[in-house]
């Protein structure tokens, strides 16, 4: 099985692009920071690990409309390893994680107070609470994606 679940911050906006053809689809590149839950390193402060990601098709156009720098989220897909040769002859070897499914980790308020960047590990001091009904706040201008309304 090859599954992968990660939460993590964008460290920079995504690259999106589009295949060329017919039905052209969105290809969205971004890089997760994903916090180590032990340091390794003693007093080392580099303590994240930095996830090449890549999107496809709706996940890829999701992707693009809605992330960007900063932006807390738990990604799940699978891993995919690759091999090119460069320009001067050199193979060079690529793991990446095809990400199929993309959920907001955070709420929009929480994620204003990150000032759109990567923390460097610094962690909440409380865990961010639902709404008081118990429901999720729906990021603004996806309403009028939801199928009720």
């Amino acid at each position: 099985m090859n599954k992968v679940i990660l939460m993590g911050r964008l460290t920079r906006d995504p690259d999106v692009r589009y295949s060329q053809g017919e039905s052209a689809t969105a290809i969205a590149r971004f890089t997760l920071a994903v916090d180590r839950r032990f340091n390794r390193n003693n007093g080392d402060d580099n303590n994240a690990d930095f996830i090449s990601c890549v999107a496809f098709g709706r996940t890829g156009e999701f992707v693009e409309k809605y992330l960007h720098k900063g932006t807390k989220v738990v990604a799940s897909g699978r891993i995919q390893t690759g091999s090119y040769t460069n320009k001067d002859g050199v193979k060079v070897y690529t793991t990446d994680v095809v990400v199929e499914d993309v959920e907001f980790a955070e709420s929009k308020n929480a994620s204003a107070g990150n000032d759109g960047g990567y923390t460097g590990g610094a962690r909440q001091s409380a865990p961010v609470a639902p709404a008081g009904d118990g429901f999720m706040n729906i990021p603004d201008g996806i309403d009028e994606e939801l199928p009720f309304n």
